[in-house]
C-alpha cells in the first residue's frame, strides 16, 4: 500500500505542476486560501499543494479555510487534528447554511446549487479578509466533464470547467490545480493516505441527481472504450471554433493574433484521376422559368 500511494502521489503531483505550470495558476506574492470541504478531493489537493509550493522558484503562501456547515451529524475533529499537523496557517469558520438550505427547498429539489453559493460567498469573505488573492478549489477531470454533459444536456451551451478564471467582481482568481486529474486517482490516495473525510449530510442524502446519471453515463460508455474520459479530455483542450455554430465565437477567431494557432499552409494537392460522366444534362438543356412582371 505504501508503495502504491507513493505512485499515486507522483503521479498527481505532476499533474498538478503541469497544469500549474500551463494554465499560470500560481504567481510570485500569491496569498492561496484553499477550500477544504473536509472530502477526498479537498484533502488530497491541500496534501499536493503543500508538496508542491515549497518548491517552487518564488514565495507563495497557504491556508486552509474549512467551512462548518452545521450539518446533522457533522463531526470535524478528525480534520481539525489534519490542519493542525500539518503546520501550514488554517481556519475553521461555522456558519448555519444547512437550515438555509433545507428551508428554502424542498425534498424534490437539489440542494448542491444553493449550498454552494452560500459556501462560495462566505469563502469569498474570508479570503478578503485574510488578504487572499486565490482561491484553489478541488474540482477535478471528472466534475469538469461531467459539467460539460450537463450544460451540453440540459443548458444547450458548450462549458466545462476551466483550469482558472477570475471572479465577477474582480476581487480574486479561482484556480483548479487538479482539473485534468482522475477521481479514480484522487480516492484512491486518500485511502491510501486515511484522510479523515468528513461525509456530506445534504447533498449526498439525495438520489436520482442529474449529475449521477452524467456519471453513471461515463462509466458505462468506458466500459467499451476504456480511455473515454482521457479522450474528452483532450477535446476541451483541443477546440476547432470553425466547426461550431457560434457567430461570436467564429468572429472572434477569425480576427485572433497571428501568433494563437497559426494557419496551417496546405500543399497544391495532386491532380486527380478525372471521373468523368456516364449520364448528364447540360445547363443548355434546363427550361428558363420566366417570371412575368405584374404591374397595376
Amino acid at each position: 500500500m505504501l508503495d502504491e500511494a507513493r505512485r499515486l502521489e507522483k503521479l498527481l503531483y505532476r499533474q498538478i505542476k503541469e497544469t500549474s505550470e500551463s494554465y499560470s495558476l500560481l504567481a510570485p506574492g500569491d496569498r492561496i486560501l484553499v477550500a477544504m470541504s473536509g472530502g477526498k478531493d479537498s484533502y488530497v489537493l491541500f496534501h499536493l499543494l503543500t508538496k508542491l509550493v515549497p518548491r517552487l522558484p518564488f514565495a507563495v503562501e497557504l491556508v486552509a479555510v474549512h467551512l462548518d456547515q452545521r450539518q446533522p451529524g457533522y463531526d470535524g475533529s478528525g480534520l481539525r487534528r489534519f490542519l493542525e499537523s500539518s503546520g501550514w496557517p488554517f481556519e475553521i469558520l461555522s456558519e448555519d447554511t444547512y437550515s438555509v438550505v433545507t428551508s428554502h427547498l424542498d425534498d424534490a429539489q437539489t440542494y448542491c446549487s444553493l449550498c454552494s453559493r452560500l459556501r462560495r460567498g462566505i469563502l469569498y469573505t474570508a479570503a478578503e479578509r485574510l488578504g487572499c488573492n486565490k482561491l484553489a478549489l478541488g474540482h477535478h477531470r471528472d466534475d469538469s466533464l461531467e459539467t460539460f454533459l450537463l450544460n451540453l444536456f440540459y443548458s444547450g451551451k458548450l462549458q466545462a470547467m476551466p483550469a482558472g478564471y477570475r471572479t465577477d467582481d474582480d476581487r480574486f482568481d479561482v484556480i483548479r490545480p487538479m482539473i485534468e486529474c482522475a477521481e479514480k486517482d484522487i480516492g484512491q490516495l486518500a485511502a491510501a493516505l486515511g484522510f479523515p473525510i468528513i461525509p456530506c449530510n445534504l447533498c449526498g442524502s439525495q438520489d436520482g441527481l442529474r449529475r449521477d446519471a452524467m456519471t453513471r453515463l461515463l462509466s458505462e460508455l468506458e466500459r467499451d472504450h476504456p480511455h473515454l474520459r482521457s479522450i474528452m479530455l483532450n477535446a476541451l483542450r483541443n477546440v476547432r471554433p470553425t466547426h461550431l455554430l457560434d457567430r461570436d465565437v467564429a468572429h472572434a477567431w477569425a480576427e485572433r493574433p497571428d501568433g494563437v494557432r497559426p494557419k496551417e499552409v496546405v500543399p497544391a494537392r495532386p491532380a486527380r484521376a478525372p471521373a468523368l460522366p456516364i449520364a448528364s444534362r447540360s445547363f443548355d438543356e434546363v427550361p428558363r422559368v420566366r417570371l412575368k412582371v405584374v404591374t397595376d
